[in-house]
């Protein structure tokens, strides 16, 4: 099993200075199993870097979408293999509200983008799935409803004999009644080896973005600690957090001395 972090920055892209270390682009991340089969999870600007990446790559290409947020999507008119003949890519929507699986498409549609989803030379097809649990080759993957305005899903995804849960915008305390319960995730995550989740906020966040759809950081640890988590990586980084600021929390998370390992994700780092 292979993970690759090609972007990691919730919301919108940052580039500058301040964010040079950890990352500007927003979410994509690649899975890879021994079998060689290959999972893109979710399509935000990350996923240019990994389509330079794919140019010579022959394989099915299987985009995984949590939701159509614009930070997960918007990266995909600029997916160098989506210009080339004779690829295959199936994407695969997440859950929203309201029915929009073809939302990674359309935006490239009327004056949005210069280059029509139809007139791409790569063979695109969305694949929406109607059960909650599929195999992909080798690779069995379980959905759950994130808490997240418009909806969305997250997934647990069993690869090699290795679990990861990938849940990138997920508010684990809603202001209203959640989708999906705390102890809900806690079944979800329970016992997993990596559980990738959505740590954009800190506690002088709130109260003002409650309801945004993002977890504290210190919700994220606790789901951990609760669903005994091998290990968390902190992800959909606050546009306005900084490198410093993200050493400070990996710093403060580490003090805490939990069993689990925490690792605050960033561009190029690769889990194997």
């Amino acid at each position: 099993m292979r993970l690759k972090f090609y972007g990691v920055r919730g919301s919108i892209p940052t580039p500058g200075p301040d964010t040079v270390e950890y990352g500007g682009n927003t979410v994509c991340v690649s899975l890879q199993s021994l079998a060689d089969t290959h999972i893109i999870l979710d399509s935000g600007t990350g996923i240019r870097l990994l389509g330079d990446e794919l140019i010579k790559d022959t394989r099915e290409i299987y985009i995984l979408l949590s939701h159509n947020h614009w930070d997960h999507i918007q990266g995909f008119p600029f997916f160098v293999p989506a210009y080339m003949p004779n690829r295959d890519i199936t994407i695969v929507p997440g859950v929203t509200e309201a029915n929009a699986p073809d939302a990674i498409l359309q935006q490239m549609g009327g004056s949005y983008f210069p280059v029509q989803a139809d007139d791409l030379p790569a063979k695109v097809q969305v694949s929406k799935q109607a059960n909650d649990s599929w195999w992909y080759k080798d690779i069995l993957i379980e959905r759950k409803a994130m808490n997240h305005p418009g909806g969305g899903s997250a997934y647990r995804l069993t690869v090699d004999g290795i679990k990861i849960v990938y849940a990138i915008d997920n508010e684990l305390y809603p202001p209203n009644d959640p989708v999906t319960s705390f102890d809900q995730w806690i079944e979800f995550v329970r016992g997993v080896d990596y559980l990738i989740h959505d740590g954009q906020f800190i506690p002088s966040d709130y109260p003002l973005k409650m309801g945004w759809g993002h977890s504290q950081i210190k919700d994220a640890v606790s789901l951990a600690v609760q669903g005994q988590v091998k290990n968390l990586v902190i992800i959909s980084h606050d546009p306005a957090r900084t490198d410093r600021d993200l050493d400070k929390i990996a710093v403060d998370i580490k003090q805490q001395g939990y069993e689990f390992k925490t690792i605050i994700a960033r561009e190029g780092l690769v889990i194997k």
